[in-house]
């Protein structure tokens, strides 16, 4: 399978519209209230030949941003949505673009978790690997291993109006452009309180990251958080203001945590202090996450063992545990009392 063109991929909802990314450069547009012969309402391309992966919503569903990780070089796609109305009207607005000279193109480089800022009116994007970051780094162009840091990349949608962007260094005037990150190669964002975004940096991008970045939106302050590291998809709860993290990397390894010991885990983090509180052993390579705020359940998929379903498969004991059978399941955890 060539993850590549695979698809379903990223998917964000607002009200009774649901967006779904596909393998073929896609996004679908589906209305949850519809009869299901019927829920699909549009099917709205982005000109690419991979797959629409992660995207986010602002706030009211007026605006949605989907990341084409998998190009060359990526780029992702504003579109209008259609907010909370009875009929669809999806359409693309902008295709954007980060600048060759910190993107180049030709060494696979990628964007990644867009998230919404409701402070400052931005979307913000992870991007895993950036050239320069810092000088003379190596970001595939090199033999040898990775050693660029990445960057965030910050979108005001309101200036967006033609049909092509490209986004540069950024800009403290006019608070767009790339961040450039320190120890840190990030997949995952997410926001969380008090305009605070968790990047999930991983050793898959840059074997040297050992942490997890705290980066706040308005002032660009960091911290790290020790004692996780290689998450690929962030979620915060806003019923428990916890941060969660897929974890597949948590071992510190750029290829993954073998067998037999794993090393995958659910991170789990205080929105108040960020400190870590736990991590949860997962199967191997299970790296995603998602929490519901009003029941405080968190959820985690859970990777089938490789007897059954071969490469990519779990080759520890740790999923079939949690699943209680071969067949992979999505395991969900409760923090009782969450919100206190």
């Amino acid at each position: 399978m060539n993850n590549n063109i695979s698809g379903p991929d990223g998917v964000t909802s607002h009200g009774r519209w649901l967006y779904a990314g596909d393998g073929d450069s896609t996004l679908h547009v589906i209305d949850l209230e519809a009869p299901a012969q019927s829920a699909t309402q549009q099917v709205v391309s982005t000109g690419g030949t991979t797959r629409v992966d992660e995207m986010a919503l602002t706030e009211d569903g007026t605006l949605l941003l989907a990341a084409n990780n998998a190009e060359d070089p990526p780029f992702g796609t504003l579109f209008a949505a259609n907010g909370d109305a009875s009929a669809s009207n999806v359409h693309a607005i902008t295709k954007i673009t980060v600048d060759p000279a910190i993107v180049p193109a030709g060494f696979g480089l990628s964007i990644e978790q867009p998230a919404w800022g409701r402070a400052t009116l931005r979307f913000y994007v992870s991007i895993p690997v950036i050239a320069n970051n810092p000088a003379g780094c190596n970001y595939g162009q090199l033999i040898g291993a990775i050693t660029c840091d990445g960057g965030l990349l910050v979108i005001d949608p309101t200036t967006l109006t033609a049909t092509t962007a490209e986004i540069g260094a950024f800009d403290p005037g006019t608070n767009t452009g790339v961040v450039k990150l320190t120890r840190c190669g990030p997949n995952g964002a997410t926001f969380g309180p008090r305009g605070n975004l968790l990047l999930g940096c991983t050793p898959q991008n840059n074997p040297s990251d050992t942490g997890t970045l705290v980066i706040n939106a308005a002032s660009k302050n960091s911290a790290s958080i020790s004692g996780i590291t290689g998450s690929d998809e962030v979620w915060f709860n806003w019923g428990d203001w916890r941060y969660y993290t897929g974890s597949s990397r948590a071992c510190g390894l750029a290829a993954g945590c073998p067998a037999p010991l794993g090393g995958a885990v659910l991170g789990v983090i205080d929105g108040h202090s960020n400190l870590l509180i736990e991590t949860i052993p997962q199967s191997q390579n299970s790296h995603s996450v998602a929490a519901d705020p009003r029941l405080n359940r968190i959820y985690v998929p859970q990777v089938a063992p490789f007897a059954v379903v071969g490469i990519g498969g779990d080759t520890t004991p740790v999923g079939a545990g949690i699943c209680g059978s071969n067949h992979g399941c999505v395991a969900v955890y409760v923090h009782p009392g969450g919100g206190d």
